[in-house]
């Protein structure tokens, strides 16, 4: 593998539903099969060198628009995985010292499953070889949307100079505050950003691969990551 590892993969694992209906299992059940995928993708990623990942888990879309069947068994899955991570030295996510994030329209998660999220990503907070932060009812719109809201409530209290707004204020003001832009994006099954990360993408290099997020290989993953490490980033120049 080259030394042009990017420090930041995102994801949007897409697919999940598809994989299940075609192996003829309830839709979600390949929300099930997509965790199991992450952890997976978190081993290639640490043996290629990229330390930071970021997976679109659930859009403020299909929060408002998916059966609610299907979210509370989304729910009830995020639930039981971090209460696994939870206190559990064996947990890959304390063994490699992986920092944990969430962000997105949290308050809009069932309480218990907002404190589970607060929990681990205070037992977390100190951890700084990996990072994993996950999307959940999140949507690029609306991030800047809230970003606008923050500054302009600054703005209201006397706190920031209107004339002082930057990139690097608003930077500072977005979900993804204190992490480095993702050098790569990937999607599987579809070929369209649907509103991640829509600030930070701006420079991002992208990767679609045609198959559905359980299936995807190590190799086709590793893939992604040697074209991403044979293009000539101009960044603007």
């Amino acid at each position: 593998m080259t030394n042009n590892v990017p420090l930041h993969v995102a994801i949007i694992p897409d697919g999940n539903r598809r994989f299940a209906k075609r192996l003829m299992k309830r839709p979600w059940k390949g929300h099930e099969w997509g965790i199991e995928k992450i952890k997976s993708v978190f081993e290639w990623s640490k043996e290629i060198g990229v330390r930071y990942l970021t997976f679109y888990a659930l859009s403020i879309e299909n929060f408002e628009k998916r059966p609610k069947r299907e979210l509370d068994f989304i729910f009830n899955l995020a639930r039981k995985e971090i209460k696994a991570i939870l206190g559990n030295s064996k947990s890959f996510v304390h063994k490699d010292k992986v920092k944990m994030n969430f962000f997105g329209k949290l308050e809009l998660l069932p309480k218990d499953l907002q404190e589970n999220i607060k929990e681990l990503m205070h037992e977390t907070k100190l951890y700084n070889k990996y990072v994993i932060n996950i999307a959940l009812v999140y949507g690029g719109r609306q991030e800047i949307v809230d970003t606008c809201r923050k500054i302009g409530l600054k703005i209201k209290k006397g706190l920031l100079d209107p004339e002082k707004i930057s990139e690097t204020v608003v930077k500072h003001n977005l979900y993804t505050n204190g992490l480095p832009d993702p050098d790569l994006i990937i999607r599987t099954s579809e070929r369209r950003l649907s509103g991640f990360l829509l600030w930070q993408a701006a420079y991002s290099e992208l990767a679609f691969i045609d198959t559905y997020w359980p299936e995807l290989t190590k190799r086709q993953y590793r893939k992604a990551i040697l074209d991403y490490s044979s293009r000539e980033r101009r960044l603007g120049r």
